[in-house]
């Protein structure tokens, strides 16, 4: 039942939580005021009837009628009692001599009638002035009752004025109703107002209940925790409405940042001036904390009207690591696949040789292949100790011997185990992509010479390539690093290895030297064995 109770609607909630509000209100206040009132109405009625039954009794007249108690007298005191009924709106007002014999009453066929002094004989036999509840005439009323005195001091009759409890109580019962009917008029105000509150909050909530943007709430909370990207949103004003976990960890935030401006925190991101053109800024380049950063930046439109932006924040590093993944594994497949090609080619060389009867040429062929790969091999793990080198070496090798290049490694190299923070794709980014340049470089020579040589000698490990080609132009040398040139076929996309080895190398705080003449190319690589900040 209770949860039948907090599922019902937004609308309903709002109304009858005012309505209850308001009726309870009401009730509260009617009571507290219905008592006051009643009080401050027994309180008038008494004064009322004891101050008129004063003035009463001292007029001349009452007293002079009351000594004589003829016809005449009686009639005049029953005008008179008549006269101050109506002005005090009293519901009667009784004179009775001393003997108790009534000489007014507001029925006439009981005047002349005797009234015990019942509870009034203090005014009868002690002369006092009082009010007093009392059942003495016509039911029970709030009296006030005086003693008509002569000039003796001698008491002549008692004046009694009386106020009917029940006409009291329905004098009461009007005023509460006038109340009432004001009071039902309130509530049909609150009724009204408190739809109007409420379709108004649903229009603020796009019509969604509590639970519903609760439920929302907890669902954008948890995919904004699970989005590898840093995500901020702000307002039409710039101030930041909403920042992920990624975000404050990527920018290096405080948890303390919504609703301040977002440039107070991030400067290098202009929001206003997104918000102001309704135009998307779209992978655009940062750099924040040493790091490269890719922003997207995206204008909230609703209804037409612009109400914020939406930034998203990814680290450059992780996508040019896995860019750079990527393309050494498709050049371990290019090279693989030299590899297979060349033995394929050279199988079947062999396989032509046996079926043409040519054993020792064969046989010769197999030998000098087995010693040329044992030479190869033996040099390069006797004077290669890292494994990563020795890989990137060994399919480059195939891929020279595919392309008929002679590919040497110099004998005085020397490198042990790398340090762990050159990691493969920097090695395979950096060897790779100079071997290959090489390559290219030298494949129209007649003679085509491409050496590698590494030492890890001192604080430095290097790697230098040499090929025999035509050699670079000053002008060729300035551009080379750039992205996107390549002094190769403009027509397709290349030019970005020198461009991916800078970038590596740079990353790994060393540095590249390029010496080049008409007799071929040198490439100089030079990368601190310890890392340190830039």
């Amino acid at each position: 039942m209770i949860q039948k109770l907090l599922r019902v609607s937004l609308k309903t909630k709002i109304t009858g939580m005012v309505v209850g509000l308001i009726v309870t209100l009401i009730v509260l206040l009617l009571s507290i005021f219905t008592y006051f009132e009643t009080n401050q109405i027994f309180s008038n009625k008494k004064t009322i009837s004891l101050q008129t039954a004063k003035t009463i009794s001292y007029i001349p007249a009452v007293s002079e009628a009351l000594q004589e108690e003829d016809n005449d007298s009686a009639a005049s005191l029953q005008a008179l009692t008549e006269k101050f009924s109506i002005q005090n709106d009293a519901d009667f007002i009784i004179i009775q001599n001393r003997s108790g014999i009534i000489l007014t009453h507001p029925s006439t066929e009981r005047v002349r009638e005797y009234q015990e002094f019942d509870d009034g004989y203090r005014a009868a036999v002690f002369g006092g002035y009082y009010n007093i509840v009392s059942k003495e005439f016509l039911g029970k009323s709030v009296m006030g009752k005086a003693p008509v005195l002569s000039e003796d001091g001698e008491v002549l009759g008692v004046v009694s004025v009386g106020y009917l409890i029940d006409n009291i109580y329905k004098e009461i019962f009007d005023w509460v109703k006038n109340i009432l009917y004001i009071a039902l008029a309130v509530v049909l105000v609150g009724v009204c107002a408190s739809i109007f509150l409420a379709r108004h909050i649903r229009n603020e909530t796009l019509g969604l209940e509590p639970r519903e943007i609760a439920a929302l709430y907890r669902d954008r909370n948890s995919v904004l925790s699970s989005i590898n990207e840093g995500v901020i949103a702000t307002d039409e004003s710039g101030r930041i409405t909403m920042i992920n976990h990624s975000a404050k960890t990527l920018l290096n935030l405080s948890h303390d940042i919504v609703n301040r401006p977002i440039q107070e925190n991030i400067p290098e991101v202009n929001v206003t001036n997104t918000i102001k053109k309704s135009k998307s800024q779209l992978n655009e380049e940062l750099y924040i904390n040493n790091k490269v950063i890719i922003l997207n930046l995206t204008p909230i439109i609703e209804e037409e009207k612009l109400v914020g932006a939406v930034a998203t924040f990814k680290d450059k590093t992780e996508i040019k690591e896995m860019i750079n993944t990527l393309s050494e594994v498709k050049k371990y497949s290019e090279d693989l696949r030299a590899q297979t090609h060349e033995f394929a080619n050279k199988m079947y060389v062999i396989s032509g040789l046996l079926q043409l009867g040519s054993y020792e040429e064969a046989l010769e062929m197999v030998q000098k292949e087995a010693i040329d790969i044992k030479n190869s091999n033996s040099l390069i793990f006797e004077l290669i100790k890292d494994t990563k080198v020795q890989a990137i070496l060994l399919g480059k090798m195939s891929k020279a011997s595919e392309k008929k290049i002679n590919f040497n490694v110099d004998e005085n190299s020397h490198i042990e185990e790398l340090p762990s923070h050159i990691e493969v794709y920097h090695v395979a980014t950096i060897i790779g992509n100079l071997i290959d340049n090489a390559f290219e470089e030298v494949i129209n020579q007649t003679e085509r010479r491409v050496t590698f040589s590494t030492l890890d000698i001192g604080q430095d490990i290097i790697f230098e390539i040499t090929d025999n080609g035509s050699g670079m132009e000053k002008f060729t040398l300035t551009q080379a690093a750039k992205a996107g040139y390549s002094t190769k076929n403009p027509e397709k996309e290349r030019g970005f290895g020198l461009f991916n080895v800078n970038e590596v190398i740079d990353e790994l705080n060393g540095s590249i030297e390029i010496t080049s003449n008409n007799s071929g190319t040198t490439f100089s690589v030079f990368i601190p064995k310890e890392p340190r900040g830039k």
